[in-house]
Formats: structure tokens, C-alpha cells, sequence
């Protein structure tokens, strides 16, 4: 997934500190420890490796939907169902980043077991980037997917009128020695935060990314009104890779489908959005030899990233910007943009929490 630039605020903010802020004023919204730490570590990893659309400008969103009633602080999750490698989770409301990491915890188990553990997510919402619970799986040693749908925004292809979410789509690889292969997408040419974010900046879209209300291109994002499927010309492959997540995240689940899901800004904030969402596990040693299955994504990564470059260009796996996007930010910080530091501004004021600097 490409990173956001954020050229805002005057000061780089450690993400340290940004971290800590976010657990607190969590807490002090009235979550439970698990909840703010999912939730935190869920928006960490999208500011961490440079996905700000899905980063700690969504702290706001999600304490609104604490107070307000959209999410149960203090739920209770449990497996309504099993089957050999297979459970649902029944979430009870809670913060999707909760509800998710939980369910890829059981299906790591599961694959510890059998190979391959898939969990379906019940009566969850929203859980932010799709690739932090990927992760979760590759941190353990397993190849990890993730998927969501959510609430209409996105258009068919040739289509006008929102239809699919951005139903995003997640694997990530373990590398022996080496941060994991990692791919995180929406299905939408650009994740909706994405639009939210530029208008806080004052930047221009890129082109073909959004559609004005009657399905026509905008470049403008006060104008954008839903957003186009990935691929452009060819965007009837987005649209079917978002059906995929549809299909797996509500269909499955027996959750909502995109077009009857309440919209993620409001300006309902009381009531729960049930929200369904997949992830699977599988244990590479359980299909081969695990020495052989490590030599081959060695060479796999080392003949792709040695693969030869257009002028002026690099190939790079997928995951490569991400993790250099993490080092810098470990090294030097974060500046974040001028919305979220109003809101951060605003947060700190109403639970006394002295904001990160």
C-alpha cells in the first residue's frame, strides 16, 4: 500500500508518545484495557509504517463511538460456534481491533493444530488496517490474511451509485531473518480516510480515484462523493476483489452487507453497526518442509528485489516502503496532519491528558 506524506505540524512527535496518549484518552473514554490496547496497537501500526489514513486521526472516530454508544467498551467475546480448523466469534459490539486480533489469536491456534484456522467475526466495527492483523499471524509464524467489508462508498465498475465498501484485503508472509512479505489493499482505488485526509491537508486527489455524486471523476475531495474501484479502465477487478471480501466478511458471517451497513461517519454514533469480519492461518510447515518453504522466500525476495529497474526506479516487494517507513518514524518521529492535532488538542482537553510533544 503506498504511504501518506503528512508535511503538517512544526514538530516531530515520538511515536512513543503518541502511543501512550492515544491508551490513555482511551481509557479515560471508558474503555477496557484490552480495548485500548487493541485499539492503540491497531492505529500505532497504520502511523508506525506510514498508512495515516488509517493511523491515530482515527482516535477522535473511535472515543466518539465509545461515549456515544456505537461500541461496547467493556464486551464480552466469545466463540459462538467451532468445527475442526473453523469458529465464529461472536464480538458483542466490540472495537474492531479487539474483535480481530482475537479471532487471528484462534486461528493461529487453530493452524498450530490442524495447518489452516479460519474464524469468522460477528457483531464487530471498524477495525482500521487490514494488514496489522496479517502481521499478527506472520509475528507468530504464520501466513495470515485479513478481510472487512464496510459501509457503501464505492461504485461499480461503470457504476453510480455507491455499492461496495472499501472491503479491504491483507496477507502477510513470514521471512526467516527479514521483515515479513507484506500486502495490504483496499479494494476502492483509495481507502475513504484517504479522501478525509487530503481534505485536512488541502491536496488535490489523484486522478481516478473518487467520482462526484453522478459517478463522473473528481480530482477535488470536498466534491468526492464515492470512490472508484481499483484498476481504472479495468476496475471490474477491483469491484470483484471487493465481492470476495463482501462474501467472506458479511455473507459468510451472516453480518450486514456494505449496502445496508450504517455509515462509518454518522451521524448515527449510538447504535451498533455489526460489522462482520475473516481471517485465516496457515503453518507453512504443514504443507512443506519448513527449511525448504524459508530457502524459497529468501529467493524468491532476493531475485525480486535484485530484479532489474526501470531508469531511476527501484523494484521493491511488497511491504519494503512500509518497514522503511517504520524506521525513520522509530528513528525520527512523526509530524502529524493539522486535524489531528486539533483533535488530539481537543481529546487531551476534555480527559486531562497532556498531549504528546
Amino acid at each position: 500500500m503506498a504511504t501518506d506524506s503528512t508535511p503538517s505540524s512544526s514538530l516531530s512527535i515520538p511515536l512513543a508518545a503518541i502511543e501512550d496518549f492515544c491508551r490513555q484518552i482511551l481509557i479515560a473514554a471508558g474503555a477496557d484495557r484490552p480495548t485500548a490496547e487493541a485499539a492503540t496497537r491497531a492505529m500505532m501500526h497504520g502511523t508506525r509504517h506510514g498508512i495515516d489514513s488509517h493511523g491515530v486521526r482515527l482516535l477522535s472516530h473511535y472515543v466518539k463511538g465509545l461515549v456515544e454508544g456505537r461500541l461496547n467498551p467493556r464486551p464480552r467475546l466469545t466463540l459462538a460456534s467451532a468445527f475442526g480448523a473453523i469458529a465464529s466469534l461472536d464480538a458483542d459490539n466490540a472495537h474492531g481491533a479487539l474483535a480481530t486480533y482475537t479471532a487471528m489469536e484462534h486461528a493461529t491456534r487453530l493452524a498450530g493444530e490442524f495447518g489452516i484456522g479460519a474464524v469468522a467475526v460477528r457483531n464487530s466495527s471498524h477495525f482500521g488496517p487490514a494488514g496489522a492483523y496479517a502481521i499478527d499471524a506472520a509475528d507468530r509464524g504464520f501466513i495470515g490474511f485479513a478481510f472487512c467489508n464496510s459501509d457503501s462508498f464505492v461504485r461499480l465498475h461503470d457504476g453510480a451509485m455507491r455499492f461496495h465498501g472499501t472491503n479491504p484485503i491483507a496477507c502477510a508472509v513470514p521471512v526467516k531473518g527479514q521483515d515479513p512479505w507484506l500486502f495490504d489493499m483496499a479494494t476502492s482505488a483509495v481507502p475513504y480516510n484517504r479522501v478525509q485526509l487530503y481534505r485536512s491537508l488541502g491536496r488535490e486527489l489523484p486522478a481516478g480515484v473518487a467520482s462526484d455524486a453522478r459517478g463522473y471523476d473528481t480530482r477535488d475531495p470536498d466534491v468526492a462523493d464515492m470512490l472508484a474501484p481499483l484498476g481504472g479502465e479495468f476496475g471490474f477487478k477491483g469491484a470483484g476483489l471487493a465481492g470476495i471480501s463482501e462474501i467472506l466478511s458479511a455473507v459468510l458471517t451472516g453480518m450486514r452487507l456494505s449496502f445496508d451497513i450504517a455509515p462509518m461517519p454518522g451521524p448515527d454514533f449510538s447504535t451498533p453497526r455489526g460489522l462482520g469480519a475473516f481471517v485465516i492461518a496457515l503453518k507453512p510447515g504443514a504443507f512443506v518442509d519448513i527449511d525448504t518453504f524459508d530457502a524459497a522466500m529468501r529467493r524468491y525476495l532476493d531475485t525480486l528485489r535484485n530484479s532489474p529497474a526501470r531508469e531511476s526506479f527501484k523494484v521493491m516487494a511488497p511491504g519494503d516502503r512500509e518497514w522503511a517507513v517504520a524506521a525513520q518514524r522509530e528513528r525520527d518521529g512523526v509530524e502529524l496532519d493539522p486535524a489531528t492535532v486539533g483533535a488530539f488538542r481537543a481529546l487531551g482537553s476534555t480527559y486531562g491528558v497532556n498531549t504528546p510533544a
